[in-house]
């Protein structure tokens, strides 16, 4: 895996002037060579984009799903070679990897699904009042305009698939920047893309170096923003472009409430499973990764030392090796930064229940009890292997202590009780809540997204289709309804 990789200009390849290396996180070893287009050909991509918009948006649905039907295809037939490339330049355990491979496969497939039932069209009859008499109003969905796609290092084959799929679907060109740390899953989709009849310049992936984003986020050509990646970054983005319609898919710091019917020992091994291995998978780098466990008074001290137990049977080490579950963070700043956390943690007085220690970029699995509101950990996203658990008198307590956070992505909320779903369902401040697990879970088809700090938008086929093209009625006059 030490090959030049070109990228992908309005749906052919080419290079640049400049290149970079792609290394792996585990070993530091030269994963490929990117080229790094210029800002000719940047202004290219863009310009063939805008100018293919209305082609685009008018090329028959057949076309378009084909060509996701394609991407599918292909994703399945190579889904071993691709799933290590994921695990060379991101680190990744190769049988998350796979995973992913395969999510990506559903997300193509979705997409060709949707593209051949999207816009037919809603019919409404306006005679409902006397000045309507024989009108009907036909409402269709066209596209906003070009779309920019960033994408984010965690997940990097997936969540490109879900910048470019949707867009393909509604006949929207879409300009894609893949993360700079992990580009070469990124680039293979523009590979598989290739052998499509989708017209030129209806997509083009480009490795641009983040210093050089915020001239294609100001550009007018590009009216819409699909983002996912940190906080920070993405609101900075939403700030500098405010007349602009952004996605924003931020972070998070995930619970797992376990409220006091989910009991029995074979209830509490489950949860203790489930949460360990979702706070470490991907090495916690998932925004929807536990970080919190919000446990009720009547089930803590049972449930603590299972957890702790299943934390330390995480296999961790080579992400080659199919028994790892838990592989090195994207780079070493990465886990210096979660040593630094979990540090002042256990200095505000913090008991370290396992793990705390950092070898390289690998940060052992890690579980935190009393950890104070007020240190970084408990206010901010880890982004890495670790678990902090409090305990909670009852079930308001429990939840309050869901919102008190900034983020709100998603919630995992384990309970036999529908009433108790139900509930949570209306009291937790976040974009989605899972019962009966870790907020982990993601459909891929489903709407996925969070309410404050953590983005705006929804993403998920459909949902994404739809935050890329708006309504507009067509008023038919003089029909005998």
């Amino acid at each position: 895996m030490t090959s030049t990789h070109a990228f992908w200009l309005a749906g052919r390849q080419a290079t640049g002037e400049a290149s970079f290396d792609v290394t792996s996180p585990w070993d530091g070893r030269v994963v490929g060579t990117v080229s790094v287009p210029t800002d000719a050909q940047v202004e290219e991509a863009v310009a063939a984009a805008y100018a293919v918009r209305d082609e685009f948006a008018a090329t028959p649905a057949h076309v378009r799903a084909a060509a996701l039907d394609h991407v599918s295809r292909r994703l399945v037939e190579r889904t071993e070679d691709i799933a290590r490339l994921i695990s060379a330049e991101n680190g990744k355990p190769i049988k998350w990897a796979r995973g992913e491979v395969g999510r990506a496969v559903s997300v193509f497939r979705f997409a060709a699904e949707e593209a051949r039932r999207f816009n037919g069209g809603e019919g409404q009859r306006l005679d409902t009042d006397a000045g309507g008499q024989g009108r009907l109003a036909l409402t269709r969905r066209f596209p906003k305009g070009v779309v920019l796609g960033i994408a984010p290092f965690n997940f990097p084959l997936n969540l490109c698939a879900h910048k470019i799929a949707p867009a393909i679907a509604a006949g929207v060109p879409i300009v894609l920047k893949p993360a700079p740390a992990t580009p070469l899953s990124g680039l293979l989709i523009g590979e598989l893309l290739a052998g499509t009849e989708l017209p030129a310049g209806s997509w083009s992936i480009l490795p641009v170096p983040n210093d050089r984003m915020p001239a294609l986020v100001q550009d007018e050509r590009l009216p819409v923003i699909s983002f996912t990646g940190s906080e920070k970054v993405g609101y900075a983005i939403m700030d500098s472009v405010p007349r602009k319609h952004c996605t924003l898919e931020l972070g998070g710091n995930g619970a797992a409430v376990v409220l006091a019917d989910w009991a029995s020992d074979e209830d509490l091994d489950r949860a203790a499973q489930r949460i360990a291995a979702f706070s470490n998978y991907q090495g916690g780098q998932s925004c929807i990764s536990v970080q919190r466990v919000i446990a009720d008074a009547a089930v803590y001290d049972r449930l603590l030392p299972r957890i702790v137990a299943a934390v330390e049977a995480q296999v961790t080490g080579d992400p080659a090796d199919d028994a790892t579950d838990v592989g090195p963070l994207v780079s070493q700043d990465a886990a210096e930064r979660v040593e630094a956390w979990v540090q002042e943690a256990v200095d505000a007085g913090a008991t370290l229940l396992t793990g705390g220690k950092r070898d390289g970029a690998s940060y052992a699995p890690t579980v935190l009890a009393g950890v104070p509101a007020d240190v970084t950990i408990s206010c901010e996203e880890v982004f890495g292997p670790v678990l902090t658990v409090t305990k909670a008198d009852g079930e308001a307590a429990a939840f309050a202590a869901v919102n008190d956070s900034k983020y709100g992505l998603q919630a995992g909320v384990f309970t036999h009780d529908l009433q108790a779903a139900f509930r949570a369902h209306r009291a937790l401040e976040v974009g989605g809540v899972v019962i009966g697990d870790v907020p982990s879970y993601r459909a891929d088809q489903m709407p996925y997204g969070g309410t404050k700090q953590s983005g705006v938008g929804r993403e998920g086929v459909r949902f994404a289709m739809d935050d890329y093209t708006y309504e507009r009625v067509m008023v038919l006059t003089g029909l005998a309804l």
